[in-house]
Order: C-alpha cells, then structure tokens, then sequence
C-alpha cells in the first residue's frame, strides 16, 4: 500500500512539476480559494461548496510535499 502511494506521489510530481502543470497549479491556485477567505456570509452551502473546491487543491499541494518537510 506504502508503495502505491509513494508511486501516486511521484506521478503528481511529474505533472506538477513541469512547465505546464506549473501554469495549471497557478491557475487552480486562484479558482480554488487558495489564498482567500471562503466564508461566505449568510450563505453556509456557498461557503462549503468553496472549502470542498480548496480542499482539493490542498489535497494536491499536499501530494507534492516532500515527506522529510512533513515531518515524517
């Protein structure tokens, strides 16, 4: 199981990494709140829906993190 993860981490490195995915990561940095509020005042299923579009991208940047930075 270890292992498998240890090769979905590398294949994330591979598109992440690269010129293009750099340009996609940007890209997905702005459509998914990565660096703004997701609170939505008065409206609970807007502000969710937002914080499920983040957790992704930071499921992602999360993937690309090397283990040793992590603390592992």
């Amino acid at each position: 199981m270890e292992d498998q993860v240890n090769k979905l981490k590398e294949y994330y490195k591979m598109v992440f990494e690269s010129d293009d995915g750099k340009i996609v990561m940007q890209d997905l940095e702005k459509r998914c709140h990565y660096n703004v509020t997701t609170n939505i005042r008065g409206d609970s299923h807007e502000s969710a829906y937002m914080e499920g579009q983040r957790s992704v991208l930071l499921f992602i940047k999360n993937m690309l993190l090397n283990d040793k930075l992590k603390g592992k």
